[in-house]
């Protein structure tokens, strides 16, 4: 029988809420992970998104390593070294051919792009647009407040609010969406300190402006091509540069509800 930590692990997503799982996962002593992205993925937090080395080969958080790999042997090499394999395969062919222990799908979609609760033993879906015992073995809970984290083995999370979660104070304020179509550009850095009514980037001729006070904890790539409402950016409040590049507390509750999950299933 594999030991616990030998079981093969593949998660749909390197996002912000995949990367924090994949970190608390990693940590814990599961070393046979792969991730699943897109060949452009949009990211907003892209200091703590794993999703950043589809584009530039490799990405650290916390300490950890993700690097892109483009094979099979690629990937043995990656779980040698102790680092998170990251493949473009955004049909999810590798869950076919891998056949892994365990699916997480932590793309945070808010519905269900193509998993099934047969596609492994222990089928994991994180937020709204699954239904455990039908699409997958357990949902977890990704909204935030009293049940952020929970486990659900029949039944479906809270529904999608479309209300950012409030920090400081702010909700809908902080968070900066593309006023049109176009190619986002922007001169700012995730880091920066930015002022209500400051010009953040631009979509096509659009100027995208900043609605309150703080830090840019979060900004997609610039020259992404948008569409007009999407999330651009996010501004944090707290002004304390540390948090964009720490994984944030909602990520780590989400890595320790997996980690829960999975010692549920495997460690009677």
């Amino acid at each position: 029988m594999k030991r616990l930590t030998e079981r093969v692990i593949i998660m749909k997503g390197a996002g912000e809420m995949a990367t924090g799982v994949a970190c608390r996962l990693h940590r814990s002593g599961f070393r046979r992970i792969l991730m699943l992205e897109t060949p452009s993925p949009l990211a907003v937090r892209r200091e703590v998104s794993f999703c950043e080395a589809i584009h530039n080969g490799r990405k650290s958080v916390e300490g950890i390593e993700a690097v892109r790999i483009e094979n099979g042997s690629a990937l043995a090499d990656a779980w040698e070294k102790g680092k998170i394999p990251l493949l473009a395969d955004p049909q999810g062919d590798a869950v076919r051919s891998m056949e892994p222990d365990i699916l997480i799908d932590a793309t945070i979609a808010k519905r269900n792009l193509g998993i099934a609760i047969t596609d492994a033993p222990l089928v994991i879906a994180l937020g709204p647009g699954f239904f455990a015992g039908r699409d997958c073995h357990l949902v977890i809970e990704t909204n935030r407040g009293h049940n952020l984290g929970r486990l659900i083995a029949c039944g479906e999370a809270e529904p999608n609010t479309g209300i950012p979660g409030n920090i400081g104070g702010y909700t809908r304020e902080r968070v900066l969406r593309a006023p049109a179509d176009g190619h986002f550009t922007t001169e700012k850095m995730i880091g920066d300190q930015v002022s209500k009514g400051d010009v953040v980037g631009l979509v096509g001729t659009h100027t995208v402006t900043a609605s309150i006070d703080g830090v840019l904890r979060g900004l997609i790539r610039p020259g992404t091509p948008v569409t007009a409402g999407l999330k651009i950016g996010d501004i944090d409040p707290r002004g304390d540069t540390a948090y964009c590049h720490t994984i944030s507390e909602k990520a780590r509750a989400l890595g320790g509800s997996v980690l829960e999950a999975i010692l549920t299933v495997y460690n009677q």
